[in-house]
């Protein structure tokens, strides 16, 4: 039970920072402001209540906002398996030497920038509900705005979901296609998907859970990204 609540603090957090970030970029007004469309849309698909929505945008409007910066950092876990880490941070000092000693105390190193990033692509995901819609066609309309790969998923809950993935540069022009086909979705991501995987006996695999799972409890984190199968 505790463990789903600090689940839940942490993704309230997470999503209250993209939106101060999406509106000192782009206003606080959501129709001009796709980005933090988006977060409004993850807010929903995290139950994040509405007036905590629009009390984080308000804030994010006020002169003694802090100011976040986004930061990547790379590193190996236990094993080899590469490990990216997505930062939104008012103070780098402090965020890279907590990420630093979560590498370390979970038997693995922060690299340098590059050395582990080529490993991933960096991916629009949409996930969306598949109820009144068809793969196939959905796919051939979907083809002109980007659309890499469409596929199955399964929900928190068990439900099935449709997975919607464009290379990054066309997250813009997917967003706005799906918004045109009045379709909602459930969440709009930016993720960095593994070009290939490591496979690792059980035990290892835990090894390597435990430090992701360190690294995002950090308050400073937004996402892990790993090549572990």
């Amino acid at each position: 039970m505790f463990a789903r609540w600090d689940r839940m603090a942490k993704q309230f957090t997470r999503i209250g920072k993209e939106i101060a970030i999406a509106v000192k970029a782009g206003g606080p007004d959501p129709a001009t402001n796709p980005a933090l469309r988006r977060c409004m849309q993850n807010a929903k698909s995290v139950n994040m209540p509405k007036d905590r929505v629009e009390a984080a945008i308000k804030r994010a409007q006020g002169k003694e906002m802090d100011n976040y910066d986004e930061i990547l950092y790379e590193g190996y876990a236990p094993h080899g398996v590469a490990v990216l880490v997505e930062t939104a941070t008012d103070n780098h000092v402090r965020t890279v030497a907590n990420v630093k000693s979560h590498f370390n105390k979970g038997g693995g190193a922060l690299g340098n920038s590059g050395s582990v990033a080529f490993q991933f692509k960096k991916m629009g995901v949409f996930k969306v509900k598949p109820e009144g819609l068809n793969p196939e066609e959905l796919e051939l309309e979907l083809i002109d705005y980007g659309l890499e790969e469409l596929g199955d998923s399964t929900g928190e809950n068990g439900e099935d979901i449709l997975v919607i993935r464009c290379g990054f540069t066309d997250f813009g022009n997917m967003q706005k296609a799906l918004e045109e086909k009045n379709i909602t979705p459930l969440s709009a991501e930016v993720e960095w998907i593994p070009a290939t995987t490591v496979e690792l006996p059980e035990d290892q695999a835990q090894e390597v859970l435990k430090l992701v799972d360190r690294l995002e409890q950090d308050e400073d984190v937004q996402k892990v990204f790993h090549n572990l199968q």
